[in-house]
């Protein structure tokens, strides 16, 4: 008889687990406590704009093809894809901009251009991130890291030294490039993975060879087009989804789960995968007896940022490619503000996102879908003032280095925080992204896959290996699905 799994949570952890299990027979349900699919992966329309309203940056797409492969597809069985070029700019001041180009021969001679043979060091970086990719890829991301024995593979011992665990990524960087505004390029995806650039292990440079070498993609019908994919393969292994149906506690019986509550309603099970914020299932869900990690255990990991977001729906059309970043003002400054000293940043960087460059179906014509990302730190007071300060600050800047005027043409607007992550989906002080990639917040050091207490309790996501983001999401679900089959079969 096919052994019972519960997923709690259907993001793409959640959705990625739950259909590697149903491929081997077992019995899978996933409780939502929204009203549909895919976690972070929502999008919207209003006004006759379409927003998508969490993920943007579509990186590593061997990736999700190796998770759509795995079940006999092609990712362009679900959506197809785009690839941008330039894959975005960078503005380091009003006047000064950089479009990154998918090219590297063409980007190549634009680096040659601000720091003369930096050109061949790009190429002498990349091919060092390369190997490092390859060997996270290989040996590295689809471990569980139950135990530091599972990295005692003798050709895994040969190539780590060639990791770069213990050296930060902004040493790395600086030991190729000189120019500030190189290194600002190629330290950015540090705020994607949610640390200092001086807290990152160098083994991170994989970003700027996701980012440089294998391209940045826009999935056509938006990022959400994902989630759905991931749905519609679920749906297509037996998976059942139950929406609306909040999760009020995990029981267990000795050593085990026994059930689980919703709406006082028992759903008896076999196995519990949490694919929900590991933080709200064990401090809220379970009784403290049974938990991995105690409260002084959460205060003292470094989280990630969260995002203040603005969706605006602009009746006009913007000079900037599909994806921008503004760097033009003190990285550092930011930095400090969201890790060292926890508060609204004064003078920020942000990110815009401008699908309609890409996509004509997601603003009227003649307009434009922007989104707007200030990373910010988790657990601040999140208020309408502080967002609307920080609104008017940034907007002045993408409106003297666009030079238009842009208030005057916001048709929609809405905005999105602390308060909304953590309404939305029980995020631990309303990060965004999970646990920073610090050194010791990588592999074994992140929170575990398994309970220690329970012998049936597992967890997935983006709080625990391989780390942030949509890639590792998929990796996750994976990991933990070959974990419970390796201990019930």
């Amino acid at each position: 008889m096919s052994k019972e799994v519960v997923v709690i949570g259907s993001g793409l952890a959640g959705m990625s687990c739950a259909t590697y299990l149903a491929k081997k027979n077992y019995r899978v349900r996933v409780l939502e406590k929204n009203s549909t699919y895919g976690g972070r992966l929502q999008s919207f329309s209003q006004d006759g704009f379409t927003f998508d309203a969490g993920p943007s940056w579509y990186w590593m797409p061997d990736l999700f093809d190796s998770y759509f492969n795995d079940f006999g597809k092609k990712t362009a069985d679900f959506y197809k894809l785009t690839r941008l070029d330039p894959g975005y700019r960078i503005y380091f001041n009003e006047n000064e901009y950089l479009d990154v180009s998918e090219n590297l021969d063409t980007l190549k001679k634009k680096f040659d251009k601000i720091e003369s043979g930096s050109g061949e060091s790009l190429q002498n970086y990349l091919d060092d991130a390369g190997e490092k990719y390859r060997v996270a890829v290989e040996k590295f991301i689809y471990k569980p890291s139950l135990s530091a024995l599972e990295f005692m593979e003798l050709d895994l011992l040969k190539r780590l030294g060639r990791l770069n665990l213990f050296k930060p990524i902004s040493k790395h960087i600086r030991e190729y490039f000189k120019d500030p505004r190189l290194i600002k390029l190629l330290e950015f995806p540090s705020l994607l993975l949610g640390a200092k650039p001086s807290n990152t292990p160098a083994l991170y440079s994989i970003m700027n060879y996701a980012d440089l070498s294998l391209g940045t993609w826009y999935p056509n019908g938006g990022i959400r087009a994902i989630a759905t994919g991931l749905y519609q393969n679920a749906l297509d292994h037996n998976v059942e989804f139950l929406f609306n149906h909040p999760v009020s506690k995990i029981e267990t019986k000795n050593d085990i789960v026994d059930h689980i509550l919703v709406h006082d309603k028992k759903i008896n099970c076999d196995i519990v995968v949490g694919g929900a914020d590991y933080h709200h299932i064990e401090n809220h869900l379970m009784d403290e007896k049974n938990r991995n990690y105690n409260d002084n255990y959460w205060d003292k990991r470094t989280m990630s940022p969260s995002s203040l977001l603005f969706y605006l729906g602009i009746n006009k059309e913007l000079d900037i490619p599909h994806h921008a970043l503004f760097f033009d003002t003190d990285f550092d400054k930011h930095a400090e503000e969201i890790y060292d000293k926890p508060q609204w940043p004064k003078n920020p960087l942000f990110y815009v996102s401008c699908t309609s460059k890409t996509d004509i179906n997601v603003a009227p014509k003649g307009s434009e879908a922007v989104f707007i990302l200030v990373p910010v730190a988790p657990g601040l007071n999140d208020n309408e003032n502080s967002r609307e300060i920080i609104f008017q600050q940034i907007v002045n800047r993408l409106e003297n280095a666009l030079g238009t005027n842009i208030k005057d043409s916001i048709v929609f607007k809405r905005s999105y925080a602390h308060k909304e992550f953590i309404s939305e989906f029980n995020s631990y002080k309303g990060n965004a992204y999970g646990l920073a990639n610090t050194l010791f917040q990588t592999a074994i050091f992140k929170p575990r896959i398994k309970n220690k207490k329970l012998t049936n309790m597992y967890y997935c996501g983006q709080l625990t290996v391989p780390g942030p983001g949509m890639p590792p999401s998929l990796v996750s679900g994976k990991i933990v699905a070959k974990q419970i089959i390796k201990e019930h079969a």
